[in-house]
């Protein structure tokens, strides 16, 4: 037995769970949900008084991608930690004694935890993506180029691997199933908040956008939304700089702290310092759960 082994166990526990796929994807599929009833008609509306020019296809489009953009994060950070429940079953139910006496080493059971989160948030959210890529094909004609597919998914993995690193730091602090659950609900409905993906970062008070966009689920959000919002918001701004830089502040493709501005680099250094930072914490508190 060896992490790949836990790993393969993992994955095959978690999908077998049906239940426990769909509520690592309920956050999303409430987002979906909330911008197909009402919310995204309301940006469509607002978005067209802004440009008269632009066609209601090319709005909607614009709209949809970047709605899709704050699905895929909620997705990274939703699936990362609901993967984790197995440790805390295993935990619970004192399963972590007979994998001690296996010929198995404790790092190889921390690690086999750790890539099946990975691969679980990759590996979702990248269906995700997808599926929002051909609903834009099929009603829009807009599609990634490879170059951008490539990117974003980069992007989905870099996200991934800081938010499982979060989330097993956090769930080694967890007790009980009651407990994950409940902490599970907090993180769902907080995220997209934090993130600003239900509702722009622009119409929020300074202060408040100040404070989210220093957080790194708005700076992964904001990663991800570049190259899905690329080509719609092209379209729909006709290409214009000044409009591209004002919708692009507006919506969260870009963010600034006050008036320091959060360059991708900064994203990208941030998200990679929670890797090392907190998947060192996380290795840590799991190898004190397993005992």
């Amino acid at each position: 037995m060896n992490a790949l082994t836990i790993t393969r166990r993992n994955l095959r526990l978690f999908f077998r769970d049906r239940a426990a796929v769909f509520f690592s994807l309920l956050s999303a599929l409430i987002l979906i949900g909330l911008y197909g009833l009402f919310l995204g008609n309301q940006q469509v509306d607002a978005l067209q008084q802004q440009f008269p020019k632009a066609s209601a296809g090319d709005v909607r489009a614009f709209v949809v991608a970047w709605v899709f953009a704050g699905v895929a994060m909620i997705t990274t950070l939703t699936t990362s930690l609901s993967s984790l429940s197995q440790l805390v079953d295993d935990a619970s139910s004192g399963r972590f004694r007979d994998f001690l006496v296996s010929p198995v080493r404790r790092i190889e059971l921390i690690l086999g935890y750790l890539l099946s989160s990975f691969v679980v948030s990759v590996l979702v959210t990248v269906v995700t993506v997808v599926v929002g890529e051909l609903y834009l094909g099929i009603t829009a004609g807009v599609i990634m180029t490879f170059a951008q597919m490539a990117t974003c998914l980069s992007y989905i993995c870099l996200s991934s691997g800081a938010f499982v690193a979060l989330s097993a730091f956090v769930v080694g602090f967890v007790a009980s199933r009651q407990a994950f659950t409940a902490l599970a609900t907090i993180v769902g409905t907080l995220v997209g908040f934090l993130a600003g993906a239900y509702i722009p970062p622009g119409v929020l008070p300074a202060g408040v956008v100040n404070v989210l966009q220093a957080l790194p689920f708005a700076q992964s959000a904001m990663l991800i939304r570049q190259p899905l919002t690329h080509d719609p918001l092209a379209a729909m701004t006709g290409g214009v700089a000044r409009a591209d830089s004002v919708i692009s502040a507006f919506y969260g493709m870009t963010a600034k702290i006050g008036d320091v501005t959060v360059t991708n680099g900064w994203a990208i250094g941030e998200l990679a310092a929670i890797i090392v930072v907190f998947l060192a914490l996380g290795a840590w508190r799991m190898g004190r759960r397993i005992r």
